[in-house]
């Protein structure tokens, strides 16, 4: 991340992306988030769109300005933890989630989308409502931009407030290392998603919490606590990795449950890429309801 203005970056991600899209034979990016969407029987014939279909060989239809407006809220962690990074192999964890944000938002603006922000730590930071304004894109780059380092997480707290602010049914993009313990994130997250929200989960690490790759004993801090402990990387990584894995598989397991997307990134991984597996990820809820429903009368 060499370019310092977010702005910049952000515009810089898109524009990648974008590129990329053009040059990709893969189509069919999540209709939610273009100004078209597949054609369906009963459909004015009149309304395909005939470049797009010869690009794509697929029949998409032109959405009406009605068909187009989301609401999209960022929730973003700010905690202390994610300021882990910064080295030579990763950005800092919070630079990176707050970059793919800013990349989203900007993205969405693009497509007359409203967009909102909340930033939280122990607690909610601050919250900006979703709103579709020529000034909003402005006011959440800065907000994301100048956000200190904060303080422990407790994700339950925060996202028990954040429920009650966001009203009107959107979607909601939670980005956050999710290193805390999940005890009660599960209740939590049932909040949004019994509230019919299209809840995405963006879970942002350093590639050395993923492989452990230190070489020798050093001094190690945790970023929560503060607390510093002496460890022999070669003693610990089998323990380290089989608490990573397990604590992993149990936030798997608890948002395919929600039925809700997950997103596992690292802060090596090139954003335009992420940008594009989130956008083409489509809402997980429906198949989880249509499965539960399903159930219920085989019952």
């Amino acid at each position: 991340m060499e370019i310092k203005s977010l702005s910049l970056r952000a515009r810089a991600v898109v524009e990648g992306f974008m590129s990329g899209l053009h040059r990709s034979p893969r189509t069919g990016f999540s209709t939610e988030f273009t100004e078209y969407r597949q054609y369906s029987p009963g459909d004015d014939v009149r309304f395909l769109d005939w470049k797009v279909m010869a690009r794509t060989d697929r029949e998409f239809i032109k959405k009406f300005e009605d068909e187009t407006n989301l609401r999209c809220t960022f929730l973003v962690d700010f905690s202390r933890s994610m300021e882990f990074g910064g080295d030579e192999v990763g950005v800092k964890k919070s630079d990176y989630a707050r970059t793919f944000a800013a990349s989203l938002a900007w993205f969405l603006t693009q497509q007359r989308d409203a967009i909102g922000l909340a930033t939280f730590d122990r607690d909610v930071r601050e919250f900006i409502p979703p709103r579709y304004r020529q000034d909003q894109l402005k006011t959440i780059l800065g907000r994301l931009e100048t956000q200190p380092a904060g303080n422990a997480t407790d994700l339950c707290q925060s996202l028990e407030k954040l429920a009650s602010l966001i009203g009107k049914r959107g979607m909601v993009v939670f980005v956050s290392d999710f290193l805390s313990p999940l005890d009660e994130l599960e209740r939590c997250l049932s909040l949004f998603t019994a509230s019919n929200h299209d809840v995405r989960a963006v879970q942002v690490l350093h590639p050395r919490e993923v492989d452990f790759s230190y070489e020798e004993a050093s001094i190690f801090e945790d970023m929560e606590s503060g607390q510093n402990m002496i460890l022999d990387p070669g003693m610990a990584r089998d323990s380290y990795q089989q608490k990573y894995n397990a604590h992993n598989a149990a936030l798997d397991a608890m948002f395919s449950a929600q039925g809700i997307p997950g997103f596992r990134v690292t802060t090596a991984d090139p954003l335009e890429r992420v940008l594009q597996r989130f956008l083409e990820e489509r809402p997980a809820r429906a198949v989880v309801r249509q499965r539960r429903s399903k159930g219920r009368r085989a019952a």
